[in-house]
Parts: C-alpha cells; sequence; structure tokens
C-alpha cells in the first residue's frame, strides 16, 4: 500500500514537470516561461522528492531528501527571481540604447527623405 501512495505522488510529480515543458514551449515572453518554470519545477521537484520519502520510508536517507527539500525551496524561486531580474535590467540597458540609436537614425532618415524629394 505503501508502494502504491509512493509511486502515486511521484507519478503527480512527473505531471507537474510536464506541465512546465509543455509552458516553456507554450509561452513565447521570458517573464511567463521563467514564471511557469520556477513554478512548476518546483512544485513538481517538492512532490517527486514527497514520494520518494514515502517510498523508502523514514529514515536517514528521508531525511538527506527532506534537507535537498529545503534548500530546494529556497534557493529555486531565488534563483529564478535572480535570472529574471538580471533579464530586466538588462533590457532597460537595451531599451536606453535603442531610443539614443533612434533618435539618431530618425535624423539620418529625413535628412535620406530630403536627398530624395530635391532630386525628384
Amino acid at each position: 500500500m505503501i508502494e502504491i501512495i509512493g509511486n502515486a505522488v511521484m507519478i503527480i510529480g512527473l505531471i507537474f514537470m510536464f506541465f512546465g515543458v509543455v509552458g516553456l514551449f507554450r509561452f513565447k515572453e521570458f517573464n511567463l516561461r521563467i514564471l511557469v518554470l520556477a513554478k512548476i519545477d518546483t512544485v513538481g521537484a517538492l512532490t517527486f522528492m514527497i514520494g520518494i520519502i514515502i517510498l523508502h520510508g523514514f529514515s536517514f536517507f528521508s531525511l538527506k531528501v527532506l534537507l535537498i527539500m529545503i534548500l530546494f525551496l529556497i534557493l529555486n524561486p531565488l534563483t529564478a527571481h535572480i535570472i529574471a531580474r538580471s533579464a530586466h535590467l538588462s533590457r532597460e540597458v537595451h531599451d536606453e540604447f535603442d531610443d539614443s540609436n533612434a533618435d539618431e537614425n530618425t535624423d539620418a532618415d529625413d535628412s535620406y527623405s530630403d536627398i530624395e524629394s530635391t532630386d525628384s
């Protein structure tokens, strides 16, 4: 009976991870992808580890898995936040760079259109 419950919980964790992979391919925007992967990956891995604890019983091995779960629960959302923040900050820098180049390109395009209008 314990094996059936442990395997069922592990399968549920794998299903969560499968939905995370589907979300990775479904969403095109980076922010949505990082949200789906961070949340679903955390839930799927934790559920899978709970299934491992149930399957192997409560022992020293289960304590190790529990410690890994705690670290995973803390570090996975933290790393997803760091990645999303760095992407956001790099976009701001690129947006400022693109805005300054857009002004220069607009002036160049205007001067080119003046040349075309004088030739005809």
